[in-house]
């Protein structure tokens, strides 16, 4: 087989998803908002969420699936308002945050908070991987800028490598923000910024569920 035809392909793939990755979603928001509250391990955590939940959306348009979420309205339509129930939920409890309570024993920008690295990772996973905007990513990329030749290996290579760019992504994201220089910045007042972040992802979810 002669990989060298697929390298134009594959460059294509990556710029656009470099695109994709960097602009505000939500899952630039929740890695952001764990990443403040809860650290560096729980934002990580996130982020290798995000990154294997690519896996699912790959898996759908090699089989073929994905197709049918698109064509069947009802379906795509089912999917964005779970989508949308998910990030309002979340967005709701960050929004609720109480002011944190610093005392003696705690050095501004320390963990107060904590979270299980299975509920980070779930929260990570089902934040991807119900975003109706990443099925049609997906769908776009596989039906214009990959060839129908293409073998379903080299498409799973593609798959792959978007996975990993996107953990590896965020898990850069979440190691900036969760430095001590950044996490006392905004320490004092984190718990503002945590509902902040909490409105962005209710806004989100309204905008997944309006019409164009």
């Amino acid at each position: 087989m002669n990989y060298e035809q697929y390298w134009l392909e594959f460059l294509t793939i990556a710029s656009v998803h470099l695109l994709a990755v960097a602009s505000p979603g939500p899952d630039f928001a929740v890695v952001l908002k764990h990443s403040i509250k809860f650290g560096r391990r729980a934002a990580m955590m996130t982020s290798v969420g995000v990154g294997l939940a690519i896996l699912l959306h790959v898996s759908y348009s090699l089989l073929g699936i994905g197709i049918l979420i698109k064509t069947t309205p009802g379906l795509f339509e089912a999917i964005s308002y779970l989508a949308a129930a998910y990030l309002f939920y979340i967005g709701w409890g960050a929004i609720r945050s109480p002011a944190v309570k610093v005392d003696g024993h705690n050095e501004i920008g320390t963990e107060l908070v904590a979270i299980s690295d299975a509920k980070a990772f779930s929260i990570g996973f089902l934040t991807n991987g119900l975003n109706p905007k990443a099925t049609l990513f997906f769908l776009s990329v596989f039906a214009v800028v990959v060839s129908a030749d293409t073998p379903n290996e080299i498409k799973a290579m593609y798959g792959l490598y978007l996975a990993v760019a996107t953990g590896l992504w965020f898990c850069a994201l979440s190691y900036f923000l969760s430095t001590k220089k950044i996490r006392v910045f905004i320490s004092a007042k984190g718990y503002w910024f945590d509902r902040f972040m909490g409105l962005v992802l209710i806004l989100l979810a309204i905008k997944l569920v309006l019409p164009e």
